[in-house]
């Protein structure tokens, strides 16, 4: 796909994905054997339900239909949330992924998983879990020191109230 039509489809599509409370994330077109695939990203800083996703996905199906943004030819509009382990790339991404573990890579090399606590203009306040028994310590991390960031799926999360009950039933018992 050409940056021109990339920008022309932002340009059509976003005024609407921000009405119905939504950020356009990514806009992606794909061949898929003869047919062509519009994968249109959205997201929230609630998050986006069946039903958001729905209603958007209908008013950009009826205002691609009305221009010839796609060309000439079939295509599939795909219409769909960042997932589980997405990329961070913007402010807004880390204000989202606060209290979640996200695996940064850094400019300088070497990889950091961390919890974000919190995020500013500057940069992240971050929990680094602890390793071998060692306690959890924190960071602050510049947005110039990384180069990219994913969130992490966790499976099994600890409950921090449950684990600071069971921490002191552990040492009252000791």
């Amino acid at each position: 796909m050409s940056t021109t039509q990339s920008e022309r489809l932002r340009e059509l599509l976003e005024p609407l994905v921000a009405s119905q409370g939504l950020d356009l994330e990514e806009i992606a077109v794909d061949s898929v054997g003869r047919r062509r695939v519009l994968s249109v990203v959205v997201d929230s800083d609630t998050g986006a339900d069946l039903d958001r996703i729905a209603d958007v996905s209908r008013a950009l199906s009826a205002k691609l239909d009305e221009t010839d943004a796609m060309g000439e030819g079939e295509y599939t509009l795909e219409v769909g949330t960042p997932g589980a382990e997405r990329s961070l790339t913007q402010h807004r991404h880390y204000v989202r992924a606060m209290d979640r573990l996200v695996r940064f890579q850094l400019h300088e090399g070497g990889e950091l998983v961390a919890r974000i606590l919190a995020v500013d203009e500057d940069g992240l306040d971050l929990e680094v879990p602890g390793v071998k028994g060692r306690k959890a310590t924190t960071r602050r991390l510049p947005f110039g020191d990384i180069d990219k960031a994913r969130v992490q799926v966790e499976f099994n999360r600890k409950n921090d109230s449950k684990t600071e009950h069971d921490n002191k039933t552990e040492e009252e018992e000791a």
